[in-house]
């Protein structure tokens, strides 16, 4: 999955646009933005513009406008308002912008965002990290900053976009039911640095204050702790289907059958059950914060 420069590169003097390059592996996005580019190329030549011209009335470079009207860019909403401003399209290019934005996030978020709109209920236990949905932006910049091979700024930036556009399943109506059990020591790692870390446990206190919300902390000291397996994460749907994956079980693979799933439900409610309970873990994260 590989981005783009930081918006330095230059092209007959403009500047060229920061967007993201096209996953190879993602054949899906790269079909969406290829069809955006040829109607973009479509509508230039229409207008009489050759691609440096265009570049110029938009102050990016004409190097630039080639990858987009190639489908190797994926061009940031503000560029297409631009062009189709640029070019006479009347709206028409400006209508692709929500077909593009989902493209942006890497595939496997895109898919996982999907799933979890569509629960009605989600069960998380996280062993190192704090899940996804409780981070904080800043937060999850910097965690996502600790991988390693390194990731270059346009994937880290990409991959802070798809975590954060997951947390709209907080303004669902009507809201699903949403259990997360956390691990002492993924309160307590100061990720990013003491200010951040502060910021991202009142996130946690925020959140656990929503009515559909359960937040449970297992303390370091269980030593009947059932959950050393790592991560175990389920999803029902309304219609009574369900999807789940934990990292010691099945391989590591999603499964959608009932028995395998009841295998994760039990591990889970083990998990559950041991924790401290969502006030008792609400008290916790306070002191955890009173001692930063």
């Amino acid at each position: 999955m590989s981005m783009v420069d930081d918006g330095t590169e230059r092209g007959n003097d403009a500047v060229d646009e920061p967007g993201w390059e096209v996953d190879p592996n993602d054949e899906s996005g790269a079909a969406v933005v290829a069809a955006v580019g040829r109607q973009i190329k479509t509508w230039r030549e229409a207008a009489g513009l050759r691609a440096g011209e265009l570049g110029a009335l938009l102050g990016y470079g004409e190097d630039l406008i080639y990858k987009v009207e190639g489908g190797s860019r994926i061009p940031r909403p503000e560029f297409i308002d631009a062009v189709d401003v640029a070019v006479g399209a009347g709206g028409k290019l400006a209508a692709m912008k929500p077909d593009l934005a989902e493209v942006r996030y890497p595939k496997k978020i895109r898919d996982l965002a999907k799933l979890e709109a569509k629960a009605v209920e989600l069960a998380a236990y996280g062993s190192h990290n704090l899940h996804g949905l409780l981070q904080t932006e800043e937060y999850a910049r910097a965690l996502l900053g600790t991988r390693r091979p390194i990731l270059t700024p346009d994937e880290l930036e990409r991959a802070v976009a798809g975590r954060m556009a997951r947390h709209s399943i907080f303004d669902r109506s009507p809201a699903p039911e949403l259990s997360f059990v956390q691990e002492e020591a993924s309160l307590r790692r100061p990720i990013g640095g003491r200010a951040i870390w502060r910021r991202q446990l009142e996130n946690l206190l925020r959140i656990g204050e929503l009515p559909f919300v359960d937040i449970q902390v297992m303390p370091t000291s269980r030593w009947d702790h059932p959950g050393t397996g790592g991560r175990i994460q389920v999803l029902k749907f309304a219609d009574g289907s369900a999807v789940g994956r934990a990292d010691d079980e099945f391989a590591g693979r999603p499964i959608s059958h009932p028995k395998q799933l009841r295998i994760l439900e039990l591990g889970f409610g083990s998990i559950r059950a041991r924790a401290l309970t969502p006030e008792e873990s609400q008290a916790f994260i306070v002191q955890v914060l009173g001692e930063t």
